[in-house]
């Protein structure tokens, strides 16, 4: 055989070797992603099912003070129920929209009765509420980071080639109402 034909033989071959690995290599940050995104969701509803746990704490420490319909209680149980149940971010937004108004509900409650805001066991379980918020905004921020990444490489060349071939699509940030986007403030003077 001719040394110019193997050599042209041999280049084609890397070309072809390198267009491969790079499919795959961009394959493989795709699924990285869509993994990571996966399990900050599943790290968020562990953490509203944290919220949710000391809401119905709250709201037992509070219902001796405040009357609080029974219907709240069933929504909390309900809504620890569905949270770990639940796969996408709309789902999660529409629990996280439920038990944030829930504790704005308690928390007007302990403003308006002086011996709650200075009971240990509302003390104590308004930091736990408050390492729960501070836990979910972080959740929150790393999942949505994920997501842009992810939206990027759809979006540009040549992983955008990578995700039509395989069909990735477009994942959906955790976005939330302007009400809710302000952590509620769980602090008050005593």
């Amino acid at each position: 055989m001719d040394v110019g034909l193997l050599i042209f033989i041999a280049g084609f071959i890397v070309v072809i070797a390198g267009f491969a690995l790079m499919i795959v290599s961009i394959y493989n940050r795709f699924q990285q992603l869509k993994n990571g995104a996966e399990a900050t969701l599943g790290q968020i509803k562990v953490a509203l099912k944290k919220r949710l746990d000391m809401l119905t704490e709250l709201l037992e420490s509070v219902q001796s003070y405040a009357r609080f319909e029974r219907e709240t209680l069933e929504n909390i149980t309900r809504m620890r129920t569905e949270v770990l149940k639940v796969s996408s971010p709309e789902e999660i937004q529409k629990i996280d929209r439920e038990s944030r108004r829930i504790l704005g509900n308690i928390l007007v409650a302990v403003e308006n009765y002086p011996d709650l805001k200075t009971s240990q066991t509302v003390q104590k379980l308004m930091d736990a509420v408050r390492e729960v918020e501070d836990e979910i905004a972080r959740h929150r921020y790393t999942y949505n980071n994920i997501v842009q990444e992810f939206n990027t490489k759809i979006d540009t060349v040549p992983s955008n080639l990578v995700a039509a071939m395989f069909g990735f699509r477009k994942m959906g940030y955790l976005e939330f109402e302007e009400e809710i986007t302000r952590r509620p403030d769980l602090r008050w003077s005593v």
